[in-house]
Parts: C-alpha cells; structure tokens; sequence
C-alpha cells in the first residue's frame, strides 16, 4: 500500500459587508472595509482498500454497496469582458461617481473534454456630467470561457465559481460620448462524477481468526444541483424621493436563515435597498430592507444534505409614483447539495490457524437488546443462512429479545494422514 499526502483544495468566497469612508484634514480619504471571508477545505485522497477477497473460501462477509460522489476534477481559466458603453450625446462626462457589476445567466456545457461556461457581466455606471447632471448607462457585456478536464460527460455534476479579479473603467475621448469596461474574470470548476463501490463493513472466517485493519474515512454522496427563480414584488413607501429625481438603487439580496427537510429547503431573507435621489442640497440616500420567504423543492434534498447556496439578482426594475415605489426583483437561487457519508473501510488482512479447540456442534442462544444476526453469526462463527435455516426464519432482519436460537457450530478438524 501507498501513503500518498492528501491533495488539498480550497474555495474561498469573499464578500464586501460594509465600507466607511473620512475625510481626514480636507486632503485624505480613509476607508475602512469589512470584509467576510468563507473558506471551504477539501481533501482529495486517493484510498486503498479491500473489496474481494479470493484466498480463503468459508469467508462470511457484510457488504454495502454505496454510491459515491468524487472528485473528477478541478480546473480555472482567467476571461477578459470589454466593451464600450454608449453615453448620451449630449452628455459630457466630468466623473464616474458609482459602478455596480453583476455576474448573471450563468450555464454550463460539456462536450469533447471540454466545459463551456457561459454568463453575462451586467455593468451599470452612474457618472456626472460637466453640467452637473446625474445619469446611467447599462449594458450586458458577455462571458466565455473554455475549462479542459480530461473524462468529463453530461452525467458529472459541475460547481463553477466566478470571481471578478480586476476591473478598469475609463472615460473615452469626450467626443466618442462612451466609457470603456474591462472585467477581468476568473473561472473555476469542480467536477464530480458517481462511483459505486462494494464496500465490507466486515467479516470473519469460519475456520480461521481473522486480524484485520478497519478505518473511519469521510466522503461525500448525492452530489447534485438545484436552480430556481423567486419572483419578489412589493410596493414600498418613501416620502423623502416625492417630487424628487431618483438616481439609483442598489440591491443587495441576503439570505438570513435556511431550513433543509426532506424534499425542500425554506429560505428567509431580506433584500437590502439603497435609494440614491437628488434633493435641494445635493445627493442624498434612503436605505430599506424589504423580507423574503421562499422554498426549493427537490427530492435530492434531505435533512442530512450540506447545502450552498448563491443568489444572483437577474432583474430588479422599480417604477416611481409619488411616495409610493412599484418593485419587481427576480432573483435566481443555485444550490449545491451533497451528503457526508462516514464509511468504515478495510484496508489490510492477517489470517491465523483458529486456536479455538471446543468441539460443540449446537448451541443455543437468547436474543439480546443490539443483536443483529450478523453479530450473532459472527459470535459463533456460524453463518447466517445456517441460522436462519434451522430456526425457520424467513427474515434474519427481523429479531425479537429474548427469541432462543439453536446456533450451528462449524469446527476446523484437523485429520492426521
């Protein structure tokens, strides 16, 4: 057997929380940003053990068959998103004063070793003109990118993360009336397929002692993939933006807790609103959160399943009239689930003469609390067909405490020639 390091892998997700700003002596602007960072910790052994023994032919074995979810593969591939926004032609751009980025429509494709990830960066810039005027401009710039992984099909379950690395924003020439964008965009992938195993939780010879190696190793099953749309639409009141211009809204969804049962996951969240609207002074602010409940259903979820999820806002539209704001949000939810499975594995096997000499052939047995007829069987070194045979049990599974037993007994003679 070969002891091989563990490969480690780590998926880190880093999230902006909060971000002040001071003006420290009319030069100086101090920032402080909160930051929470998620780290996720993989481990991706290679695990030896035994599946079949052929040398010893009374070997009483327990086996499970499991399906297991492993690791195919890993694989990351840096994309360039440019284009040039358009401004109106009458606007002269003095400042670029707020640029929101959105990674949205993500799909996935597999063909020929190959996988395709596809999305749309959303870029929406809210700049100054020199006259003193506060516009937008939007536009949907698409993302491609190619990941070779050796091996892989439609039947394998792929996590794909995307990750703004750099960005450059930068007015053009003033005639051109356009702004320049380029995303730098990190993709990677995580590639699982199915494996199904025969695993021996354990087992005994009948005519030898048998030393063995067990050990507690953790994997995980079930690996699959949920997409849904929540539909959110309310009508929100705020006498501060009547019969003033609206310049910008920021949305931000929250999920605030989650419960898993068998067939469905029950989000509660909040999507968090800033209000960016022009007042008699200048530029002002409104901050609201507006609650959400929402469910998954699927039957690849249950109680037992780790779950990630990660919300996109794909829409978010908002009509004025007067106080009153007409909100129409669609958010897209992307969980990935999986089970943590604790196998016992057996990876090393010693065989030794059986020094037990009782030479009994019958033994009578009363059920205790906790037996199984495996343990039983094991106990005695008899089988389970052979017990069940001569007690007339049509079902081993099903044992009553303090059932009596007549359990056969083999015995290895040894014959003198």
């Amino acid at each position: 057997m070969e002891n091989c390091m563990p490969q480690m892998l780590a998926k880190e997700n880093v999230c902006i929380k909060k971000i002040e700003t001071k003006i420290l002596n009319g030069r100086k602007i101090n920032v402080k940003v909160i930051l929470e960072i998620e780290t996720r910790v993989y481990s991706n052994d290679n695990i030896s053990m035994i599946c079949k023994i052929n040398n010893l032919n009374d070997i009483q074995m327990l086996n499970n068959e499991k399906k297991l979810s492993s690791l195919l593969g890993e694989g990351n591939i840096d994309v360039y998103a440019k284009d040039t926004i358009s401004i109106d032609s009458e606007d002269d751009l003095a400042e670029i004063m707020k640029v929101t980025l959105r990674i949205i429509n993500k799909d996935t494709k597999i063909s020929y070793n190959k996988i395709l990830a596809k999305a749309d960066l959303s870029v929406s810039i809210m700049y100054l003109t020199e006259d003193n005027r506060i516009k937008n401009a939007t536009c949907l710039i698409p993302v491609m990118g190619f990941i070779d992984m050796e091996n892989i099909s439609d039947n394998n379950v792929c996590d794909l993360e995307y990750t703004i690395k750099n960005l450059i924003i930068k007015p053009n020439n003033m005639d051109s009336h356009s702004i320049y964008v380029e995303a730098l965009i990190g993709i990677e992938c995580f590639a699982y397929e199915e494996k199904n195993i025969n695993l021996i939780e354990d087992l005994y010879s009948i005519s030898e002692n048998l030393n063995y190696n067990q050990k507690e190793i953790y994997t995980m099953s079930n690996k699959n993939k949920t997409k849904d749309i929540c539909n959110i639409n309310e009508t929100v009141q705020i006498p501060e933006i009547f019969n003033k211009s609206l310049l910008n809204i920021q949305t931000e969804p929250i999920i605030t807790n989650e419960t898993i049962r068998n067939g469905k996951i029950i989000y509660e969240g909040e999507i968090n609103l800033e209000f960016i609207y022009e007042n008699t002074t200048g530029v002002d602010s409104k901050k609201m959160e507006v609650p959400f409940n929402f469910e998954i259903n699927s039957e690849n979820i249950d109680s037992d399943c780790n779950i990630n999820t990660y919300v996109d806002v794909i829409t978010d539209d908002f009509i004025v009239n007067g106080e009153n704001i007409d909100i129409k949000i669609q958010l897209e939810f992307n969980v990935s689930s999986a089970k943590n499975e604790k196998l016992n594995i057996i990876d090393e096997i010693n065989a030794e003469d059986n020094k037990d000499n009782n030479l009994y052939s019958m033994v009578i047995y009363f059920v205790k609390s906790g037996d199984t007829m495996w343990k039983i069987a094991k106990k005695f070194k008899s089988t389970i067909e052979e017990i069940s045979s001569i007690n007339g049990i049509e079902d081993a599974n099903k044992l009553r405490v303090g059932q009596q037993l007549y359990i056969p007994r083999f015995v290895n003679k040894k014959v003198a020639v």
